[in-house]
């Protein structure tokens, strides 16, 4: 038994065991080839592979996804290893906080995550939204470095926490959209998915109602016209239902301190 970083030939054998994860199937094939690009892709392998766990490490946090392991090998502690292994790396590298994302009603995983010590942090909703040719919408680019309006932000469905430097930045290349409507204000940072083409990914910071619907507006007007085929919005409010947005799931942001 062993915990090695995987090569593009295991991944064959672990498609095996990521087909059916999930009731519509699992995105394990499409995000392998950028995940094995990135490093630090851990196969936990009794002769063959048996279980999976990717790592992203960015400034003082880790971001841990895709664990996965083989229905004939679970409750043998292989998920708690490959997490307890990719922490180690984290610790050696001064990361002070390691954070991942488990569906609400995931209680195996939550009792995981928990039994190594991390705690709900927060619950964020996925909502989806379809491109479409909009009109008469307000917005404006946000240019303020406000960290208390903007504490996470959601790259490729990783929770990356906001500095002055990375908030400067998305500011920069007006990536943070503001909409005002009776002097509440709804906010939202956007950005491609880095691995599933033609998907705009969108941290939503929902105001009031009306000052939400111009944000929507103009996101499916900016995704029709940029040729974007999906829309999908992270937010940690529940929003009211409106007919041009779906809910889809909520998750748990997990935290753990590694000091």
């Amino acid at each position: 038994m062993e915990i090695r970083e995987a090569t593009s030939f295991d991944k064959n054998l672990v498609l095996k065991f990521c087909k059916n994860t999930f009731s519509w199937g699992d995105y394990i094939d499409t995000v392998w080839s950028s995940w094995l690009d990135e490093g630090n892709l851990f196969l936990f392998e009794k002769k063959f592979p048996v279980g999976i766990c990717h790592a992203f490490y960015f400034e003082n946090q880790m971001w841990i996804e895709g664990i996965r392991i083989d229905p004939n090998f679970r409750r043998q502690m292989i998920a708690s290893k490959l997490v307890t292994h990719v922490e180690s790396i984290g610790k050696k590298n001064e990361k002070l906080f390691s954070y991942m994302l488990i569906d609400t009603e995931n209680d195996k995983s939550i009792f995981m995550a928990t039994s190594l010590g991390y705690e709900i942090f927060e619950i964020w909703n996925y909502y989806s939204l379809i491109p479409k040719k909009k009109s008469n919408f307000k917005i404006t680019f946000e240019k303020s470095s406000n960290l208390s309006i903007f504490p996470f932000y959601v790259d490729s469905w990783r929770w990356i926490k906001l500095t002055e430097k990375i908030l400067a930045n998305l500011s920069a290349q007006n990536r943070i959209i503001k909409s005002t409507f009776k002097g509440e204000t709804s906010f939202a940072i956007i950005g491609d998915y880095k691995h599933l083409a033609k998907t705009l990914i969108v941290t939503l910071f929902p105001g009031s109602v009306d000052s939400l619907s111009e944000i929507l507006s103009y996101l499916q007007n900016y995704a029709f016209e940029k040729n974007y085929q999906r829309i999908q919005i992270l937010t940690k409010q529940k929003i009211k239902p409106l007919d041009c947005l779906t809910y889809k799931i909520s998750f748990n942001l997990m935290q753990k301190s590694l000091i």
